[in-house]
């Protein structure tokens, strides 16, 4: 049944959201004043009132029920303050009916949920939202909005592997910060992921000019924005061999940014740490295992499918360096029985570990056919630099693998 004042609250949302005047939506059937009262619950409404507003907003006159359906304003509300599955589930569904809504409304929405997506790993579902965020902020117009889409854009095609149409977002997003001059803590963020695109992309003296604009940009701050700068800026200087500049740099994040201020940025900075002690010449697997512990420790409390998944891989990985193959064998099968999510670059490198281990395990012909097969891959999807390493690592593998049937033969 309805009842006042929830059928007058519901009778303005669905006008309001279809942008109609009272006069509007009263028509010929109805006076504006009559129209008035209902809304504001001082006139309880007829069946024959109900049947000619719901003709004119074009819906059931069972969706004048409150309950069946929350504004989008509303909604959004709750997600910004109470960011959970539910509240996100929530938010999608407002999104799915709202009829009509402001366009300003409908992108903030769009952005909240493609950002939840992303923290879970669900990057299929994240470019759903982005496949429609990005043309609306250019509806919008707004340079910061345009930006910002195209920079969230870019990382999501970054980690589907799309390295080709990932530089372009990232390069037009950063081009859009210079020329209308948008805050400080914007540009940074923008070229967080023109960085890590370029250095993917094999353009690592690019990478390596941007990767220093970011530092002077966040140089001061103390924050999660200056944290991940220092990661970044680390990444490129691995690309380019400098793995004591790259140590330098992470160690100042590792030091100073504190698990308080975002656990999940902190953790991964541990995992990043301990990544980079395994990919070191020789590589250094105790100093990884101490950063792989320190992480591992604060999983309880940041309890997401990728990044538990991203610890598996680290102890996969370490495994391997630690010369125990049968346990990185183990570690890399019960991988490979879930859902990965994760990075193309980080499921690239899971496969690259396979065949490795596959040469080692003694099955040379078919572990180096498929290193080739995956390092053209990475070649033909515009991945330079996971390539390159994937070349490397397969004739390493082999000198190793043949070095032990010439000592057995010895």
């Amino acid at each position: 049944m309805l009842e006042q004042p929830s059928f007058g609250r519901r009778l303005k949302q669905l006008r309001t959201e279809r942008s109609l005047s009272q006069a509007a939506l009263a028509g010929d059937g109805m006076s504006t004043g009559y129209l008035s009262r209902l809304e504001s619950g001082a006139r309880q409404p007829t069946e024959r009132a109900v049947a000619h507003l719901a003709s004119q907003l074009g819906i059931s006159p069972a969706e004048f029920e409150e309950s069946r359906a929350t504004s989008l304003a509303q909604s959004l509300s709750i997600a910004t303050s109470l960011d959970s599955d539910e509240t996100s589930e929530q938010l999608a569904e407002a999104l799915q009916t709202a009829h009509a809504p402001d366009p300003m409304l409908r992108w903030q929405a769009l952005w909240l949920l493609a950002q939840r997506r992303r923290r879970n790993g669900e990057h299929a579902a994240e470019r759903a939202y982005l496949d429609e965020l990005v043309p609306l902020g250019e509806e919008i117009g707004l340079p910061e909005l345009r930006s910002q889409s195209l920079t969230q854009l870019a990382r999501n095609l970054r980690a589907a592997g799309e390295i080709a149409p990932a530089l372009d977002a990232a390069t037009t997003a950063h081009e859009l910060a210079r020329q209308y001059e948008l805050p400080a803590q914007h540009t940074a963020t923008v070229l967080l992921v023109l960085v890590s695109v370029e250095a993917e992309a094999g353009r690592v003296p690019d990478a390596r000019r941007h990767a220093d604009e970011l530092v002077g940009l966040v140089e001061g701050r103390g924050d999660a924005l200056w944290a991940e700068a220092m990661w970044t800026a680390a990444v490129v200087r691995v690309r380019q061999g400098d793995f004591k500049s790259a140590l330098g740099l992470l160690d100042q994040a590792l030091e100073q940014f504190s698990s308080r201020e975002n656990l999940a940025l902190w953790m991964r900075l541990r995992l990043t740490a301990a990544d980079l002690h395994l990919q070191m010449s020789p590589p250094e697997p105790e100093a990884a295992q101490k950063y792989i512990e320190a992480a591992e420790a604060g999983l309880p409390f940041v309890d997401t499918p990728s990044m538990e998944q991203e610890l598996a891989a680290l102890k996969t990985h370490l495994a391997f360096h630690e010369g125990r193959l049968p346990d990185a064998r183990a570690l890399l099968d019960r991988l490979g029985r879930a859902e990965l999510r994760m990075s193309y670059r980080s499921k690239m490198r899971l496969d690259v570990l396979d065949h490795q281990l596959r040469i080692l395990e003694g099955d040379e012909e078919e572990g180096m056919a498929g290193l080739q097969k995956l390092a053209l891959q990475a070649q033909e999807s515009s991945n330079i630099d996971l390539a390159a390493a994937t070349w490397r690592l397969a004739a390493e593998c082999l000198l190793k693998s043949r070095g032990k049937v010439a000592g057995r033969r010895a």
